[in-house]
Parts: structure tokens; C-alpha cells; sequence
């Protein structure tokens, strides 16, 4: 296992101060580019889903030539959303006054016309989010002027993500689990020295505490320091120290916990003679000690069986246990003693490098101006390449 040089600690206050959770709000979730959706959630032309983040609405649909687009789920007219929930559609009418949009934005049709008055329509179409579909997941900036490239923001991550195939998955099964403080919630996602403490019940107290944290700017890969790999689909056990690094499978590599800055988590699984990943897409609430948390499960190939299907949905079922009955439990308990103002700071150790970087990533893009966010991620794809 590799080890940071020291022991480093965070204020408490970080995680409980409301004027702190305004400026994470404002300043990463509303200006970064966010994993909005698997593209195996929108997977043809004409499907599409309604959803908020940070308090702004989304609609996130699958246009004709293929390609995803985000646009602010906000009728130009009046404001009001234009879809709900999520579906397939060709095109979207405002409940308030009937205005028509396509689903690439563009204004259809103005209900009553003649009364309305002449307007060009051309300057009335939903307004677009920039947008990007890479590796099998849409991102996309909630700032219809941003200028930080996604690309950049990746830092050439997704070239590894693209090892999943996510691209030609199949959506499984879906849920929203309420959680603590977004920040208590993805501090858990890296970290593994909890596992056989925390999880001894359900993964085991035998479970590896130890992780090495690989990281692409602000996006981490965690994976536990062992020569050993299981082989997907099988309970066999390859040591890589016994072979040609070029003939080591795809399952090396996959193993572990991928996250993807500020709010996502992708953990791969075989449960029911399939293999799977749960995708977890982490939403501030509107509150600093509140969080929500939308889990995805998608598989390489749909279940065409009931033994298949079923063993995904007890995989998926227990992952659940897991995370809200354990992690977010704990967390809850943990963000009240806070609340408490009793402890001034929180520790990360030589063996939580991953919790490290992550809270310096916060520290550094909550004070940088928008041409300093530009020039970090103009520099981190460079060094990335």
C-alpha cells in the first residue's frame, strides 16, 4: 500500500457550516460538469428524463441523430417545467400554456398565436446546457455560459472508464436513497479502511482494509494493494507477479471503486451469473446535513433468464443494506455529533489518501474564479496526455 506523507486534518466546520454548503453548491455543482445520467438510461432516440440538481431543473433527452443533450427544464415563456419524470417523446407542452417544444429545444408551436403576438420563435427554445456523452455516461455543466471545457474536465479519465462498455449496458433497476451531508457520503465511497468494521455483517470482518488511490485531477480510482484478481464470472483467482503484464484481463483493471468528481461512484459486481456495477449519483439536499443519492444498477447484457434476473436483484437489494442501513446510518450519526460545534477538526490518515485529495479538491475549486478553473483542468488534461 502506498502511504501519503502525513496525517492531515479537515474542519469539522467544513462538513456542517450552511454558508459553505451554499458556496459548494454554487461553485462546484452548479459550474462543474456532473455525470447526469448512463446513456443506457436514455437509450433511443425520442427518451428522455426530467430531474433536479441543486435546486436546478434538468431535461436530459436523446435527440434524433443519437447524440444526448441537457437542457434547463424551464418553459420560456413562463418558467414552468415542461417535462415530468421520464419517458419517450417527441416533443414536450407546457402544462400552463400549451407552448410546444421539440426535443432538441428548438419551439414548436405557440398556443394561440393570433392572441399571443408576433415573437421569432428561434429566441424562445429551451435553453441548452453544454453537454458531453463519453464512456456510456452523460456529463453535463449546469452554466449555459460556461466556458471550462468537459474534455478537459476529465482529465483523460474517461478513456479509462471506456474499459466498461458502458455504452452497450442495459439499465437493470433503479432507486433514491436519502443520505447525511454530501460530503460524509462521498467521503465513504473512498475509502475502504472501514470495510471490515463497519460492513463485518454483511462483506465480512476478513474484508481488505487497505486501498490504493489512482488519481486523474479531482477523479479517483480505488483498488485494494493485492496481486490476486478474480476472474469475473468465476471464483477463480489469477496472480498477475505469474504473468506478462499484456495478458492480464480486463478484471485487474475493473476491480474497485471508480469516482467521478464532485457526486459519483461506480462499483462493479458478478451476482446472478451477471456482471454488473452500481452507479451511485449523489444530489446535495437543500439542506447542509441532508443528501440524496440515486443508485443505478446496469448490466453487460439483459437478464434473459429468472435466475439471472432475480440474483440481480438480490445483488442490488443487498448493496442497498449496505448503504443506507450502514454507511448513511453512520454517517447520519456522525454529521449530528458535529452539529454539536464540539469537535473542531476531522482526521484523515497516511492510509485515507483518497479522503485527502478529495477535500483538497474542494478547498482549491471553491476559491478558484472561473479563468483559474479553465487554466487547472487546461493544465491537468495536458499532464493527463
Amino acid at each position: 500500500m502506498e502511504l501519503v506523507d502525513e496525517v492531515v486534518s479537515v474542519p469539522a466546520s467544513d462538513y456542517t457550516d450552511e454558508e459553505q454548503f451554499e458556496r459548494e453548491k454554487n461553485l462546484i455543482f452548479k459550474r462543474l460538469p456532473l455525470m447526469m445520467a448512463p446513456s443506457c438510461e436514455l437509450p433511443e432516440p425520442g427518451c428522455y428524463k426530467a430531474m433536479e440538481m441543486a435546486g436546478i431543473p434538468v431535461l436530459v433527452t436523446r435527440q434524433k441523430d443519437g447524440t444526448a443533450q441537457a437542457f434547463l427544464n424551464s418553459c420560456t415563456h413562463r418558467g414552468n417545467p415542461v417535462a415530468q419524470g421520464s419517458g419517450k417523446a417527441s416533443r414536450f407542452t407546457c402544462g400552463y400554456h400549451g407552448w410546444t417544444f421539440k426535443n432538441d429545444g428548438e419551439l414548436l408551436a405557440i398556443a394561440s398565436p393570433k392572441d399571443f403576438g408576433t415573437v421569432d420563435k428561434a429566441a424562445f427554445c429551451l435553453q441548452k446546457f453544454p453537454t458531453l456523452e463519453r464512456a456510456g455516461l452523460i456529463w453535463v455543466t449546469l452554466d449555459p455560459d460556461s466556458t471550462l471545457d468537459i474534455e478537459s474536465y476529465l482529465c483523460g479519465y474517461d478513456s479509462m472508464l471506456e474499459h466498461f462498455g458502458f455504452d452497450g449496458w442495459h439499465l437493470f433497476e433503479q432507486r433514491t436513497i436519502p443520505g447525511p451531508n454530501w460530503k460524509t457520503a462521498y467521503d465513504g465511497y473512498l475509502d475502504f479502511y472501514h470495510l471490515p468494521v463497519l460492513h463485518k455483517d454483511t462483506f465480512g470482518a476478513d474484508f481488505f482494509n487497505r486501498a490504493n488511490y489512482f488519481a486523474w485531477g479531482p477523479h479517483q480510482r480505488v483498488a485494494s494493494p493485492s496481486k490476486y484478481v478474480q476472474k469475473t464470472g468465476s471464483d477463480e483467482k489469477l496472480d498477475l507477479t505469474e504473468m506478462d503484464e499484456k495478458d492480464w484481463p480486463i478484471d485487474a483493471l475493473l476491480q474497485g471503486v471508480w469516482t467521478i468528481f464532485p457526486h459519483i461512484s461506480i462499483a462493479s459486481f458478478y451476482g446472478g451469473g451477471g456482471r454488473g456495477a452500481m452507479i451511485s449519483q449523489l444530489f446535495p439536499g437543500k439542506t447542509v446535513d441532508e443528501s440524496f443519492t440515486k443508485q443505478f444498477y446496469v448490466m453487460e447484457h439483459e437478464p434473459t433468464t429468472d435466475a439471472v434476473r432475480q440474483g440481480a436483484h438480490d445483488q442490488f437489494a443487498f448493496l442497498e443494506t449496505v448503504v443506507a442501513e450502514e454507511d448513511y446510518k453512520t454517517g447520519k450519526r456522525q454529521h449530528e455529533a458535529l452539529q454539536s460545534g464540539l469537535i473542531d477538526k476531522v482526521w484523515f490518515g497516511r492510509n485515507e489518501g483518497g479522503g485527502q485529495v478529495f477535500h483538497q479538491w474542494v478547498d482549491r475549486l471553491t476559491k478558484a474564479d472561473d479563468a483559474e478553473l479553465n487554466r487547472i483542468f487546461a493544465r491537468q488534461l495536458q499532464a493527463a496526455e
